[in-house]
């Protein structure tokens, strides 16, 4: 079974790739067309030379929207705790960075410590 081919807002990736900024920012939602009619900060320009050059580029940068041009690179995204490694794929074109590495652990709760309630005093240390 063939594979269907990537398509965004009626745009192929190879002609979305040999887009200007300002064209494909015209295709965004209203949110990451207005960030990128700012224009690009300094950090983000230099981010996108990195992922251009090196592999496996890191950044601080979560607030990067996702570019024609970064697809197929990894990128490792800092998530307040570590860098956490994130494979650009087409799907994710005009997604920012930060949504996929998450910020929070989910909460697990384990057994009592010792001392805890009245009852865990009685427990054996072992």
């Amino acid at each position: 079974m063939a594979r269907k081919e990537f398509v965004y807002r009626g745009k192929g990736i190879e002609e979305l790739k040999k887009m200007s900024l300002k064209e494909f920012a015209a295709l965004l939602p209203s949110r990451q067309r207005r960030s990128l009619a700012k224009g690009l900060t300094d950090e983000n320009k230099a981010l996108l030379e990195d992922i251009k050059t090196k592999m496996n580029a890191k950044t601080h940068v979560r607030s990067m929207i996702i570019l024609p041009e970064m697809v197929g690179r990894s990128v490792k995204v800092y998530s307040g705790k570590e860098f956490v490694a994130v494979a650009i794929s087409a799907e994710m074109l005009g997604h920012y960075l930060g949504e996929f590495v998450q910020t929070r652990k989910k909460v697990v709760h384990h057994a009592p410590g010792i001392g805890a309630t009245k009852s865990s005093a009685a427990l054996s240390v072992r």
